[in-house]
């Protein structure tokens, strides 16, 4: 019994050091002579528990980290920023697959007119992972919670939290869309396709986000099966059908990855239509421990990295 509080006491201080470290380097003064590199094998190994091996990256945490510092396009930020991304979303698969803008853009929360706006709306930061506001009735909707949330989003910068380069340089401004909603009014589900060099090997299922039990992430082959690993949070124990469109999925994922080393395509589906969520360059961050490990260095294994010639 001595021993295990022993025990419980060192992984104690070693959580609170490593929140301390970390909350330590984001502080404005610090982060702003921290390079990139040493921000990235400080957090990497506080968060993942491994030294970060950038001369010969093997696991899928470790190559996203490679990307973060190596591999940057100007036109990456135009398939993260929620607004800019519409039209290169509509030239190369087609406007119909575009959640309908109702709103915006707008530089700051005090330029909404809210009674233009229909009864049920979302309301979008453009150039960050997070900031976003349902409104599933406007007779309750909570203005002034909204606003601080927003104006949070609009005064951060999304690249200094995990060095994600192409987030540095978007405009923050905000944006409204339509509220997608199954027939009976319920959660879609958002369905997350995960593209390594052009070709789509797995996705992943984001459901059950607004109940007591909170999010889960279900992994599946491109046969939809289950894949027998998790990533930081636990899969659903309910039946997730096939999305009716996931083949069409797959192919539009692959059309907007294409010439990407690896990105994430997100859908959602309504009657068997195609909605386009966001792509995202670095899922988690390549932070997110796998559970088993080993597929860490599975999907690692999938994604080849560009040369220095690429």
């Amino acid at each position: 019994m001595k021993v295990q509080k022993e025990s419980l006491r060192r992984k104690k201080t070693f959580f609170f050091l490593h929140r301390a470290i970390l909350f330590f380097l984001r502080q404005p003064i610090i982060r702003n002579i921290t390079p990139d590199k040493w921000y990235l094998s400080i957090i990497y190994y506080i968060l993942v528990g491994k030294e970060l091996n950038l001369d010969n990256p093997s696991s899928f945490n470790e190559k996203i980290q490679w990307l973060k510092l190596n591999d940057f396009k100007s036109e990456y930020t135009q398939m993260v920023d929620k607004y800019q991304v519409r039209k290169y979303v509509a030239e190369r698969i087609g406007e119909e697959h575009l959640i309908p803008l109702i709103g915006g853009p707008w530089d700051n929360f005090e330029e909404i007119n809210f009674e233009l706006l229909p009864n049920k709306f979302v309301l979008k930061c453009t150039h960050d992972s997070g900031g976003v506001v349902i409104c599933s009735d406007k007779s309750k909707f909570d203005k002034s919670s909204a606003r601080e949330k927003i104006n949070n989003s609009l005064n951060r910068n999304y690249y200094w939290g995990g060095r994600e380069k192409v987030y540095k340089d978007i405009k923050p401004r905000i944006i409204a869309e339509t509220y997608l909603v199954d027939d009976d009014g319920t959660e879609l589900n958002d369905y997350k396709i995960m593209v390594f060099n052009g070709k789509a090997k797995c996705s992943f299922v984001c459901s059950e986000r607004f109940t007591e039990e909170s999010l889960k992430v279900t992994f599946f082959d491109l046969d939809w099966n289950k894949m027998p690993f998790e990533r930081r949070y636990p899969k659903s124990s309910i039946l997730i059908n096939r999305p009716q469109s996931y083949e069409l999925m797959i192919q539009l994922a692959e059309i907007l990855a294409d010439g990407i080393p690896f990105n994430r395509v997100d859908f959602y589906e309504i009657k068997g239509h195609v909605y386009f969520g966001e792509m995202t360059f670095y899922p988690g961050g390549g932070l997110e421990c796998f559970n088993p490990e080993e597929w860490d260095n599975i999907l690692g294994g999938w994604l080849e990295l560009p040369t220095e010639n690429e």
